[in-house]
């Protein structure tokens, strides 16, 4: 990956006009900042540029009135189908049920979805990790779950990525992950 590569640095203008306004949940923390904490993770991990990239927009769709049209003709083929990969195909259904479809598409995903999905889940754990640091139990009243429901999901998270580890850089981000989940929820 060339690091001072324009497309990320096009994408990174991209997310932060779709972001404008966007604040982490619960905080004054303007969304971009995940977006770029994501990246930074996957180029630290050596991943493509286009997974990169996808790290910087993979909650376009989601969040905002981007399309995945509009991501393919910006971005190409390959980012559009890691955003679309890294996108819940329903908010309207149930936390749960969203979740459950998360685990069991990572569980066969390819591995560069896999990379992304979990540089995304690791700088959330890392944030839940600071703000519990400093906020302790209240943090959880930011959620829509409770606490013993992200530790279902944080640690099931954990699991695929740890059974699917081979190689790099999976294994290490994957083990970093299972780590700081480990550091939020430890097993009894």
């Amino acid at each position: 990956m060339n690091a001072d590569s324009a497309m990320i640095f096009d994408a990174i203008e991209y997310a932060a006009r779709a972001h404008r306004d966007h604040f982490r949940k619960g905080t004054r923390i303007p969304y971009i900042v995940h977006l770029i904490s994501v990246a930074k993770i996957l180029i630290e991990y050596d991943c493509t540029e286009e997974v990169i990239v996808a790290g910087l927009l993979h909650d376009t769709v989601e969040d905002t009135s981007i399309t995945l049209e509009d991501i393919r003709r910006s971005f190409g083929e390959k980012v559009v189908r890691l955003v679309e990969a890294a996108s819940e195909p329903d908010k309207s259904d149930t936390w749960e049920n969203r979740k459950r479809h998360t685990i069991e598409y990572l569980k066969t995903a390819p591995m560069d979805a896999l990379l992304l999905s979990c540089a995304d889940k690791l700088d959330n754990i890392r944030s839940i990790k600071e703000d519990y640091e400093r906020f302790g139990e209240s943090v959880w009243k930011r959620f829509r779950r409770a606490k013993d429901s992200q530790n279902w999901y944080y640690s099931a998270l954990a699991d695929v990525f740890v059974n699917r580890a081979e190689g790099e850089p999976g294994a290490t981000l994957f083990r970093q992950f299972n780590y700081e989940v480990r550091q939020v929820f430890p097993k009894e």
